[in-house]
C-alpha cells in the first residue's frame, strides 16, 4: 500500500494541518511517511499545499508527480493539481467554494460542502476537518480514531480549545463519499 496525496488551498484553510495530521497518524500506526509543505509568503490568502506519502514500505522519494488523491479546498487548487492526479485516483473537493465540474471520467470525485458544514457546526475554521473526515473514511489510509487522537499532538497551543469541535467536524465529514 502506498498513497500519495496533495492537500491544496489558500493559506488559512488548514491545508498544512490536514497533511500533518495524516502524516503524524501514519507514524503512530508504524507506517512510512513523508510530508512536504509549500506555501506563499502571505500569512493568509496566499497559496498553500503539501504533499503527503503514506506507505507500508520505505518511501524512495518524498516527491509526487502523479498523486493518487487530490484534496482541493478552492478552485485555483483544483485547476492547478487536477491534471497531475493519476487515472483511477480520487478528488475530494470543497463544493462550498468549487462549483466547477471535474470533467475527467477516470477519477472518483467526492464533493464535500466543507465550509457549509463547518459553519453549521459553529466555525468556518474547521472546514478542513470536514473534508479530511471524508477522505479518511474513504481511503482508510489511517484510522479515524488515530487522527482524532493526533489532534492533541498536532494542533498548536492556541487551538487546543478546538479539539472537540474538530472531532465533530471529522465525524460529520465521514457522511460524504
Amino acid at each position: 500500500m502506498k498513497e500519495e496525496i496533495i492537500f491544496a488551498g489558500f493559506g488559512g484553510q488548514g491545508v498544512l494541518l490536514m497533511g500533518k495530521l495524516v502524516t503524524y497518524s501514519g507514524m503512530k500506526e508504524d507506517k512510512e511517511v513523508s510530508w512536504i509543505p509549500s506555501y506563499g509568503p502571505e500569512m493568509r490568502g496566499g497559496t498553500a499545499n503539501c504533499t503527503v506519502i503514506v506507505s507500508d514500505k520505505r518511501i524512495a522519494s518524498p516527491m509526487s508527480s502523479s498523486p493518487n488523491t487530490l484534496i482541493a479546498m478552492n478552485l485555483p487548487s483544483l485547476d492547478k493539481f487536477l491534471p497531475q492526479v493519476k487515472s483511477g485516483g480520487s478528488v475530494f473537493l470543497n463544493s462550498s467554494l468549487i462549483d466547477k465540474e471535474v470533467i475527467r471520467d477516470d477519477l472518483n470525485v467526492i464533493k464535500v460542502p466543507a465550509n457549509q458544514i463547518a459553519n453549521q457546526l459553529g466555525s468556518s475554521k474547521i472546514a478542513n476537518m470536514v473534508i479530511l473526515g471524508s477522505y479518511i473514511k474513504n481511503s482508510k489510509i489511517v484510522k479515524l480514531d488515530t487522527v482524532k487522537n493526533a489532534l492533541e499532538d498536532v494542533l498548536s497551543a492556541r487551538n487546543k480549545d478546538l479539539i472537540d469541535l474538530n472531532i465533530k467536524a471529522l465525524d460529520k465529514g465521514t457522511e460524504y463519499n
